[in-house]
Formats: C-alpha cells, structure tokens, sequence
C-alpha cells in the first residue's frame, strides 16, 4: 500500500472508528436524561419521595464523576478500544437490571452500574479524537460528539414517553440494555486506539510536526495524574462546567417535565416535546460553538459571552412571570439554554491544550468531572426544596425558589470561565 492509499484509508477509516464510539455515546445520553421523563412511574412503582427520586438520577452521575480520572486512566493505557467495549457491556447490564428491579435498592444498584459503564465512553472519544483527528479539528470534533450524543437525550424525552406508554418503562430499559449489548460487540470489532495499530501514518506526521520536534513521551500514571492535578488552570473550566451542565441537567433530566405538567398543565406526554428543544439546542450549539472557536482561534472569549446569553435564559425562567414565562417564549427559551449551554465544550479542548500533549486522556476526564460533580449535586437540593415547601407554596412559586439554585450556580459558572486561560487553539504546556 502506497503512502498516499494509507493516508485516504486514515482519513476514511477514522470515521467508522469515531461513528461506532458515538453510537456507545447515545446511550450515555438515553441514560442520562431519561428519568424525569419516567419520575411518576418510578415514584409509582417503589413509593419513594421527591428526594429519593433525586438521588436515584444523582447515583449516575455520581459514579460517572469519579470515574472520570480512572476513565482518563484507562484511555491513555488500556485503550479505547477495550475501554469502551467493556464499559458499555457493564452499562448493559445495569439498564436491564434497572428495568428488572423489584425494588429501589436494585434500582439504585443498576443505575450505579449503568453510570460507572458509560462513564469511560466520552472520554475514550476525546483520546481517539486527539490520534485520528487533526489538532485544528478537536473542538469542532468534540461539538459533532455532542450533537450525536445529543441524539441519545431527545430519545429520553418524547420517544421515551410514548415507548412508555406502549411498552412499560421496564421494558423501555430492558430493550436498551440489550441494544447496548450489541454497540458493545461493535466497538471491539470496528475500533483501534490509534493509525498506528493499522500500519498507517500518524497526524503527526500528515500535520508535518515529527520533523519540527520529538513525539510526546508518555509519563507513568502517577506522574500523568499528579502533573494534571497540580496544574491549577485544569481547575476553571472543569467548575464552570459544574454550574453550566449541573443546572440544564436539572431541568432537562430530573425536574423540567414535572414543572411543566404542574405549572402549566401539559401532558406527560406532551411536557418533553419542550425539553427536546433544549437538548437539540445544547447539540446544535455544540458543534456551532465548537466550530466559531477553531475558526477564530480563541477558547475563552466564546465560553464567556454564551455564558452570559445562558444566565439570561435563567433569568427568565426564573422571573419573568413570577416564575411562570408566557408558553410562547418557551420554546425559543429552551432552545437558547440548550445551545448556549454547550459553551462547556470548550472546556475540554482548554484542559487539552494546558497539559502535557500525552496526557489528553487525565486531562479532559479531570474537566469531564465538573459537570457531573454538577449534576449529581444540584438535582438533589432541588428536591429538598420540593419535600419540604411543597405543601405551603404552590407550583409556580415552589418551581421559582428551586430553579433559583439553577440561576446562581450558573453565575458561578461565569466567576470561573473568567479565569480561564486562553490557549488560543493550541497547546501551551511547558515543562516547568
């Protein structure tokens, strides 16, 4: 095979790499943003109150957050490969657990298991991304990752609620379980961690960079992690990704559904039609994000003015009406949270390109754990709000006073994106 074949087969054969990884990815999505869609059948089926229920959601991205490092870990070492394979298999499992549970210590137990699988499959991404994509393409790649994980939490809300109502919410999660099943024979069929596992050419070298300077030397583990760790402009973007995604994740995954049938009367069925519109927000705005920042060479600057439209979206919901928007804003309101919300993406491309060149994988898990450190915080405290005010506030005031903790911590998310450090699209670690 010439030089030139190898180089096409690169170029073409990444895509089958990256496509079987993002269908792993929409089942990180499905599992991520459908529980408020089930919350009165759950709330039905073990007896369990607003808190309860809020900490069941929270058990996923509990495991998720402190899985991120051993993620990272498992990316730069095992591979992604067998990372992935093995993931999805165990994520597998705990949905058709979840959906077998008689109880809601079973329950909790396959959430656990569901959150602990997907947990190593974005950040398996990210490291595929960093060896089959060009540098210049990584934000812009990590936006289309979005978009189609994305895909995974519009089937978590109207699909979800009509498969429901035909099928029953245990089978819905059995059927996933084994669909999961089937991405898992995939990934290990269809995915190699690297060109070079395929006799083929490295971006390096079709960037030209192999002649400027010498590969990246890959440190120990416990060097990896503690150059990351130490390293304190990893810190800004991973907890400004905490207040983003922990306050969309509270109203698109757990609460939003309900304030809309309580607040405004809508159907169960018809109340996730609203959430879908921020979720393709946040998947559009992923990879138009991702893409204005490649093209003008700057991380920081976008991440900071879609923060500041984001916390708008807030404020409204919030109080524009007392904490009821008229239905004609709502809409257009959620399409915009979504998509500015996706500023987070950036994240990842900064906690890249302000660490050790082979260390991508530690590195993006350490700004990953942010959001789900988010999610799995906010969600809870909100139904302490609803347990112990819902009998003395009606709807609209009691949905008011708990969206105000989704209100300030994306103002929090602002404080930190003012401290992160522009890299100007490209890496500038040095060794100190």
């Amino acid at each position: 095979m010439t030089e030139e074949s190898k180089k096409r087969k690169l170029l073409t054969y990444r895509w089958m790499v990256w496509g079987t990884l993002a269908l792993a990815y929409i089942i990180v999505f499905f599992h991520r943003m459908a529980l408020g869609v089930v919350r009165q059948e759950l709330v039905d089926a073990f007896d369990i109150t607003g808190t309860t229920f809020a900490n069941l959601g929270a058990t996923y991205f509990y495991a998720y957050m402190v899985m991120q490092i051993p993620s990272g870990i498992l990316a730069d070492s095992l591979g992604a490969r067998k990372t992935v394979t093995i993931g999805t298999l165990m994520a597998a499992v705990g949905s058709i657990l979840f959906g077998y549970a008689p109880n809601i210590a079973m329950a909790f137990s396959g959430r656990l298991l569901v959150g602990i699988g997907v947990s190593v499959v974005f950040v398996a991404i990210l490291k595929v991304q960093s060896q089959w994509f060009f540098e210049r393409e990584f934000a812009t790649m990590s936006g289309i990752t979005s978009f189609v994980g994305n895909l995974g939490g519009i089937i978590a809300q109207t699909p979800l609620a009509l498969m429901v109502v035909y099928f029953t919410w245990r089978t819905t999660f059995v059927a996933i379980g084994f669909i999961s099943l089937i991405i898992a024979v995939l990934c290990y069929v269809i995915v190699r961690n690297s060109p070079g596992e395929m006799d083929l050419p490295t971006i390096e070298m079709l960037e030209g960079k192999t002649s400027e300077k010498k590969p990246a030397q890959a440190l120990p583990i416990g060097e990896s992690l503690r150059k990351a760790l130490l390293n304190w402009r990893t810190w800004p973007p991973m907890l400004a990704f905490a207040g983003l995604f922990g306050s969309f994740v509270s109203l698109t995954g757990t609460w939003g559904p309900s304030y809309l049938v309580q607040v405004y009367g809508f159907s169960p069925q018809v109340a996730p039609n609203y959430m879908t519109a921020g979720i393709l927000g946040l998947a559009i705005g992923g990879i138009v994000i991702g893409r204005i920042s490649d093209a003008v060479g700057k991380r920081k600057t976008p991440m900071v003015a879609f923060t500041v439209i984001y916390i708008f979206t807030w404020a409204v919901l919030v109080f524009a009406g007392g904490g009821k928007p008229p239905v004609a804003v709502l809409y257009p309101l959620f399409f915009v949270m979504g998509f500015t919300c996706s500023a987070f993406v950036l994240g990842w491309a900064c906690g890249k390109e302000i660490n050790h060149p082979s260390i991508a994988g530690i590195s993006t898990s350490i700004v990953n754990m942010g959001g789900f450190l988010g999610a799995a915080i906010l969600p809870p405290l909100l139904g302490r709000v609803f347990d112990n005010y819902e009998a003395v506030l009606d709807p609209t005031e009691l949905f008011q006073k708990a969206f105000m903790y989704c209100f300030i911590a994306a103002i929090i998310s602002l404080v930190f994106m003012l401290l992160v450090k522009e890299t100007n699209c490209k890496n500038i670690y040095v060794e100190k």
